[in-house]
């Protein structure tokens, strides 16, 4: 082991809580010599083993734990080991045809996401030491896909969010060998889609919402839908799929909502799912005003915070969106309402909810709460890992 490190008197308490991070100021000293990014021995200050995972002194977040044995041997046999156990677990709880085969801490290679559209990977790196085995991950995912019959194409890398910047890296968009085309079509709920892997948000494609998506079914059939938020259009296209009546899918970017209309006539629903580029924000007053009222309104926003510090913003945001979308609810309709921000935690989220019921004098019946899909697993202690926050209520008036 080329270094070690050790934690302050009384700091680590998350990682000793069962978490896979330390921040830089929890760190006393580093003996031994390192690179930036390099495995090294993590011990707390009175010397005692903790583990071994990825150094970055660069990065706020500088020790990234990889196994909590200290004897482990962090090679390409470890790396695809944990490559295995992620799609082992993923064949027995999800349908694997396109899905999220590495999820980051929560399938122990901290800073790194791999999503499975068909026969296609996207991969995501947002941590200098898990850049550096990124191909080995990719050759390992590549062996063991192909041990069950599935031959992958091509390989995309988005890691191009600028939170690679705090760990001392440039973004990276491009492909990881073999050109291929970027436009690729998966199925999910039964609904077609074709996947921008090169131009689209994040990997493409939001595949967390997957069960929540199947969950609207029941409630839109021969039913009046409004999908706010629609990206590529997908809660508006399984409403369709389930046999809405109308429906009308919002975005503010003319990219997504192009590619929702394009997903709408693959699926043959361009008489029945229409979308509009629109602010969210101002479109929803405006349909109020014109009296416009739907059986089941759907709010899937992004992120209103990526901090804890604007999270008091963010609460205002998703109070007005709610508030707004309940005042378009028919009486004994459906809000369908979610955060995708683990900074607002269930119970702020919840209390926002019913401050914006409040607000529009109406009352909640909750159906169900959901989080994200199981090929986005929770791990526990590890609070990142879980953000999605899914409620479906019925909507009735004061009785």
């Amino acid at each position: 082991m080329s270094a070690t490190i050790y934690l302050r008197k009384g700091e680590g308490r998350t990682i000793k809580a069962g978490g896979a991070w330390v921040y830089d100021n929890e760190i006393d000293r580093v003996e031994g010599a390192f690179e930036n990014g390099d495995v090294v021995a993590l011990c707390d200050f009175d010397g005692y083993p903790m583990g071994l995972g990825f150094y970055n002194p660069v990065s706020k977040i500088s020790f990234r734990l990889l196994s909590r044995k200290k004897d482990a041997v962090i090679d390409a046999a470890f790396i695809e080991q944990r490559v295995r156990d992620a799609w082992n677990y993923r064949k027995t709880v999800i349908d694997v045809s396109s899905c999220r085969v590495i999820f980051g801490e929560a399938d122990f290679l901290p800073g790194i996401v791999v999503d499975k559209f068909s026969d296609v990977l996207v991969v995501e790196s947002l941590a200098l030491g898990i850049d550096k085995w990124k191909t080995t991950i990719v050759e390992a995912l590549k062996k063991v896909l192909a041990e069950d019959g599935i031959t992958i194409r091509g390989v995309y890398e988005r890691s191009d969010a600028k939170v690679r910047q705090k760990e001392g890296m440039e973004p990276a968009k491009g492909f990881l060998g073999n050109e291929f085309d970027t436009k690729v079509e998966i199925v999910e709920n039964g609904v077609r889609y074709f996947v921008d892997v090169k131009d689209g948000q994040k990997t493409g494609f939001f595949l967390d919402q997957k069960n929540n998506r199947a969950a609207i079914h029941k409630l839109c059939k021969g039913k009046k839908v409004l999908d706010c938020f629609t990206h590529t259009g997908s809660f508006a296209l399984n409403a369709g799929i389930a046999g809405a009546s109308d429906v009308l899918g919002v975005d503010a970017s003319e990219l997504a909502v192009e590619q929702a209309r394009e997903n709408a006539m693959l699926n043959g629903l361009s008489d029945i799912v229409s979308f509009e580029c629109a602010d969210v924000f101002d479109l929803l007053p405006d349909l109020e005003r014109k009296g416009e009222l739907y059986d089941v309104v759907i709010l899937d926003p992004p992120a209103f915070t990526k901090s804890r510090a604007s999270i008091k913003q963010a609460v205002k945001g998703y109070r007005e969106i709610n508030l707004r979308g309940l005042k378009l609810v028919k009486n004994g309709g459906y809000l369908c309402t979610c955060t995708c921000s683990h900074f607002m935690d269930p119970e702020l989220f919840a209390k926002t909810i019913r401050e914006a019921a409040t607000g529009a004098h109406k009352r909640l019946r909750q159906v169900e709460f959901r989080t994200q899909a199981a090929d986005h697993p929770i791990l526990w202690a590890a609070d990142s890992s879980y953000y999605l926050k899914f409620y479906i209520f019925q909507v009735v008036e004061d009785k």
